[in-house]
């Protein structure tokens, strides 16, 4: 794939992961429930991910702290859910 389309992708997705947040954060002030928020945080955290990952000619998808920001952002989905299933 060339390198063009890879960043139009990315950007995408970025823009994908954006929009989810906003979504969350919207659906956030309106309950002000930190589900919610959580998950809006992690969108956050995911289209950081790929702007540095559009951004940066060094970065690729096998780096460990690609992985790492990640794992963060997947524990912060974890941990809504399962903070909202201790609530009931």
């Amino acid at each position: 794939m060339s390198e063009t389309l890879t960043i139009f992708l990315r950007g995408a997705t970025v823009m994908g992961c954006a929009m989810a947040a906003l979504y969350f954060f919207r659906f956030w002030r309106q309950s002000l429930d930190r589900f919610f928020l959580l998950f809006a945080l992690a969108f956050v955290i995911f289209g950081i991910d790929y702007a540095i990952l559009a951004l940066v000619s060094v970065a690729t998808e096998w780096r460990v702290y690609v992985f790492g920001v990640r794992l963060i952002a997947f524990a912060l989905i974890i941990a809504a859910i399962g903070l909202k299933n201790r609530q009931t």
